[in-house]
């Protein structure tokens, strides 16, 4: 996978990597794990997933 950053989204991952002295994937994948985490405790996102779950099953005729 790959993502691109601003110049200026990079200098400031550089810098809280850094900071933080860790190298910038993990910093990145905390991010990410963090981020996927509050998703999944979303109301709004577990409804929206369960209606794509059931849009997929009626596709699959269960």
């Amino acid at each position: 996978m790959t993502i691109r950053l601003s110049a200026k989204q990079a200098a400031e991952l550089e810098t809280v990597a850094t900071v933080d002295e860790q190298p910038v994937s993990v910093v990145i994948r905390a991010a990410i794990n963090r981020h996927v985490v509050a998703r999944k405790r979303d109301p709004v996102f577990r409804d929206g997933l369960r209606a794509r779950i059931e849009r997929a099953q009626e596709m699959l005729g269960e």
